[in-house]
């Protein structure tokens, strides 16, 4: 099951802070993931701190397109996470 990022804050420099809808929430750092093209510009901290949460993505995202999927975000604050395939009824 993907974890639904329910709420985002940016707290300062690269961190937020993240709510999902299972109850798990904390803050997490981003300055060490912002490298490529779409993350580059989000060094300059005015710009990270555009970002907004995407209800129909259900993860955080920035005016140049750029965003982090909720699976990686929810990762962050649950190390051991780890996204597992689901069965599709009448599958063998």
């Amino acid at each position: 099951m993907l974890p639904k990022l329910r709420a985002a804050k940016y707290r300062a420099d690269y961190r937020i802070w993240l709510k999902f809808e299972d109850g798990v929430e904390g803050e997490v750092d981003l300055e060490d993931e912002l490298w490529g093209e779409m993350f580059e510009v989000l060094k300059d901290k005015a710009r990270f701190a555009e970002l907004s949460l995407d209800g129909e993505l259900e993860t955080i995202v920035w005016p140049n397109g750029a965003d982090f999927a909720p699976e990686f975000l929810y990762q962050k604050l649950c190390p051991d996470y780890v996204l597992k395939p689901t069965r599709k009824s009448g599958a063998a």
